[in-house]
């Protein structure tokens, strides 16, 4: 038997009226918590040109979904992050506009290819990011902020797993040099493959591996390992941001973490929602090109809300709030019911029904009656 051609692409798929409705809601939730921090929504393009989304990193620009463009002429690639675009924006269009600037986001990105965990290659995205500055005092607000947006679209106690994206950098150029290659050494403490940094002669940099966990007794074994002082103003750093939310998430840390941390710079985070295998979000500080030899600091987070949505995040019984108008209605009436946030389903002929049209309740002579 001939098996039937795909509708859709691998990875891409139709959201359905409840799942789109809760997708809205989940979203409006999120963008809403990030405004109420005066935070500026942008919507920027699906597609751009290769050049705007890729910049000057190879590996980035081989796995953007590209297309040539019919006007120009120019290779278009659909975006696979948001992030890289209100980078752009700010640099530009609002370049001029007083800093720290503070926008945010959301809309659809598509991935060229899927992950074992992420099956799917198009995704939301919502985030928010605060540029001109990457200060500790800037880092604890975009943290408290994703723990205020979660907290607003009902996602529940999460737990935040800090990183230093930097720390091997640090030590490798100061106490602790060593002659393997630094990406290699990278590698095998995301790995944490203590076998492996023992065969390229990294030993000093066990017990990295052991400064991982719960938050305070991780950051207690850093301090310990530090013995230079070289991370002092890291860890400082770490244990402030993370003061506000004390209480209101689950605190961790791993800070030879790399794996999503591609541009972050000096510190970084991931947010974990009990019972998904992947990260629901990432965030933390990175430098934004302006030009061929500026960077303005910034920082910032993305959250990831599908699976959860997939799982009944937003969702909400219409038929509580649906009403069956049958003919003959006071038009009226019906349109002072949905600006009361009725959703009304009027009939069409004699034959429509409200069970079957799926409301809850119909419009009787004097209001609403229970279907």
């Amino acid at each position: 038997m001939t098996k039937a051609p795909a509708l859709l692409p691998e990875g891409l798929r139709d959201r359905l009226p409840a799942q789109a409705e809760a997708a809205s809601r989940v979203t409006r939730a999120l963008v809403d918590a990030m405004r109420a921090h005066g935070y500026g929504r942008v919507s920027p393009p699906l597609a751009e040109f290769r050049e705007t989304l890729g910049g000057n990193d190879e590996r980035a620009a081989r796995d953007l979904l590209r297309f040539t463009d019919p006007v120009s002429q120019r290779t278009l690639a659909l975006r696979p992050d948001i992030t890289r675009q209100v980078g752009r924006i700010a640099t530009s269009l609002l370049a001029h506009a007083p800093r720290p600037l503070r926008l945010c986001y959301a809309g659809q990105v598509v991935k060229l290819r899927a992950s074992q965990l992420r099956p799917a290659r198009e995704m939301l995205q919502v985030g928010a990011e605060l540029i001109g500055s990457d200060s500790v005092a800037a880092a604890r607000e975009i943290v408290s902020v994703a723990i205020d947006a979660l907290d607003a679209a009902g996602i529940g106690r999460v737990t935040i797993d800090f990183t230093l994206p930097d720390v091997v950098d640090l030590l490798a150029a100061g106490p602790l040099p060593i002659t393997a290659d630094l990406q290699m050494l990278r590698d095998e403490l995301d790995a944490k493959d203590a076998g492996a940094l023992a065969r390229i002669g990294a030993e000093a940099y066990l017990p990295l591996l052991r400064a991982t966990g719960p938050f305070d007794r991780a950051i207690a074994d850093l301090r310990a390992f530090d013995t230079a002082g070289v991370l002092t103003s890291r860890i400082d750093a770490l244990e402030e941001i993370a003061a506000p939310i004390r209480g209101r998430a689950d605190l961790t840390l791993d800070p030879t973490e790399r794996h999503g941390f591609a541009y972050q710079s000096w510190f970084g985070f991931q947010i974990f929602v009990p019972g998904q295998g992947d990260a629901i979000g990432r965030g933390g500080g990175y430098a934004i090109p302006v030009g061929d030899d500026q960077e303005e600091p910034a920082v910032g987070f993305s959250l990831y809300p599908d699976p959860l949505i997939d799982e009944g995040l937003g969702v909400e019984r219409d038929s509580e709030r649906r009403i069956f108008l049958p003919l003959g209605h006071d038009p009226a009436l019906a349109a002072s019911l949905r600006a009361d946030g009725w959703q009304t389903v009027a009939a069409l002929t004699d034959a429509d029904e409200a069970a079957r049209l799926g409301c809850g309740f119909t419009l009787g002579p004097e209001g609403p009656v229970a279907a």
